[in-house]
């Protein structure tokens, strides 16, 4: 298979499970855990969560698909909140710098896009890589309630580490030969896990213009 992400062999599920084997599932954990909340977005989560349902389908992983639904949702939600303690930590210095990317106004803007959008946020924003890296982080510098971050935080995760794990375990029963062509099945994943933000993102530009054309109309 040829590595995906322009060589980068680390992106490719079956390195993973060829460098550690039935380790590979606690590899994986580990992963999941960081990309929700330890500041390093390069990771490929979804395509792990994905291979390992496959990899349990056909033997190659001896892991109990109910244990493994449990744990990866588990270390997701357990990254999501080490994110947002880190984010509540470090959140008052970020609020007082001004660089290009922090700076106040941005925080501000967060804290009010949270309180508006904060519980669809948390969820979609799970499903888009780097995305779901610094929600958690940002989550937490602009305050967001710990009941209100938990509560959908658990929902995110666990609609996404199950939910993937699941995809990938039922497509591997339904399509044997899935396995020889997991970077096709890997990069459709990637591709569908950003239509999400794709809709929301759309949707703000229909509602900008539609506002922008009301506004028109109002002054003539």
């Amino acid at each position: 298979m040829t590595p995906l992400l322009l060589g980068l062999d680390w992106m490719d599920p079956e390195w993973w499970l060829d460098q550690f084997g039935a380790e590979m599932f606690w590899a994986s954990v580990l992963i999941v855990f960081v990309e929700c909340g330890l500041l390093f977005p390069i990771l490929p989560g979804d395509s792990l969560l994905f291979a390992i349902g496959l990899f349990i389908s056909t033997g190659e992983l001896d892991v109990n698909l109910a244990v493994a639904c449990v744990v990866l949702s588990t270390a997701a939600f357990a990254g999501n909140v080490a994110g947002y303690e880190i984010g509540r930590k470090i959140g008052p210095p970020l609020f007082h710098r001004e660089g290009r990317f922090l700076n106040t106004k941005n925080f501000a803007k967060t804290h009010d896009f949270f309180e508006k959008y904060g519980n669809k946020a948390l969820v979609l924003g799970r499903f888009v890589p780097i995305v779901r890296t610094f929600i958690t982080v940002i989550a937490g510098a602009g305050e967001m309630s710990r009941a209100r971050f938990f509560g959908w935080s658990f929902v995110g995760a666990v609609l996404w580490a199950t939910g993937l794990t699941l995809i990938g375990y039922f497509l591997g029963e339904a399509v044997p030969a899935l396995s020889d062509h997991l970077e096709l099945a890997v990069l459709l994943i990637v591709g569908i896990s950003v239509l999400p933000m794709v809709y929301e993102y759309l949707k703000h530009r229909r509602e900008t213009h539609e506002s922008a054309e009301e506004i028109a109309d109002d002054l003539t």
